[in-house]
């Protein structure tokens, strides 16, 4: 069953605030990415709540569109890619190596997935799900590159030949226009619905998933990017970054729900408590 069968388009366009689809265009790919990270939160909580991560249709829709919580890159970009279809503009998932804070020297695991939208004819990336930034939409060509309102500036680079170990394109970000750092890399090989469960099981379960170690929540700000580490805020502007550390569980779901726009009940934030304060 496809995601967009049980998920109908007015409650996802209500969720992430929008009156009707834009038109099947670059403009209206943008609009729709920027709204749905706006509205719907990035979050592995679940996992750190010891609960397992469905990518079952239903699953993604009550979690992220029923019940308005967020999700992680597996969860927002399936439920995005069926909703771009709807809309009348096509996308297959691809998987990607994230290098973004990863060790010098160390080979990553295909460990996030994004969109390869079709636009007329033209193929052009879209991601409503990387938690570390805002990836604004970008044609599917060397050098193509996008401003986020954070201040950073995405590139995407052919870095290396087809078939190449770490992928053919890269995914670089810069502030400064000079300094670049390399965010993921991937091919456009067709993936399958188990390839996906695969990654997302790696993600949720193995210990040496980041996914696994903390807590991370973050969402698109209209002025900038908003991010959680555990008990540790930090927010993003063109001009500005201020990192805050949240005194205690009480502030911490205070802020989940004004800045995240991610609600969890005393139950459940009394489970995460021990191990963000002590």
């Amino acid at each position: 069953m496809r995601l967009g069968m049980i998920c109908d388009l007015p409650s996802y366009l209500a969720r992430i605030g929008l009156a009707s689809a834009p038109a099947a265009t670059p403009h209206g790919l943008e609009q729709v990415q920027r709204a749905h990270r706006q509205s719907i939160g990035f979050e592995n909580l679940d996992v750190m709540l010891g609960r397992g991560i469905a990518l079952a249709p239903e699953a993604i829709r009550g979690k992220l569109v029923d019940r308005r919580r967020g999700g992680y890159c597996f969860e927002h970009n399936r439920l995005f890619g069926a909703m771009l279809a709807t809309m009348g503009m096509p996308t297959r998932p691809l998987l990607a190596r994230v290098w973004l804070r990863a060790a010098p020297g160390v080979m990553t695991a295909r460990t996030h997935t994004f969109s390869l939208v079709t636009l007329g004819s033209e193929p052009w990336l879209a991601d409503a799900g990387f938690g570390s930034s805002y990836v604004p939409p970008m044609p599917l060509v060397d050098g193509a590159t996008a401003l986020a309102a954070d201040g950073y500036r995405h590139r995407l680079r052919r870095a290396r030949a087809p078939g190449a170990l770490r992928g053919e394109w890269e995914v670089e970000r810069s502030l400064d226009g000079a300094a670049w750092e390399a965010q993921y890399s991937f091919d456009t090989n067709e993936v399958a619905a188990l390839d996906l469960e695969m990654s997302n099981h790696w993600v949720a379960t193995r210990p040496e998933s980041r996914f696994t170690q903390a807590c991370i929540v973050s969402i698109v700000q209209p002025e900038g990017f908003a991010s959680l580490l555990d008990r540790q805020m930090t927010v993003h502007t063109a001009t500005t970054r201020t990192v805050t550390e949240l005194p205690d569980a009480t502030a911490w779901q205070r802020i989940l729900a004004e800045v995240f726009q991610i609600e969890l009940d005393d139950a459940e934030v009394g489970q995460l408590a021990p191990r963000l304060f002590g």
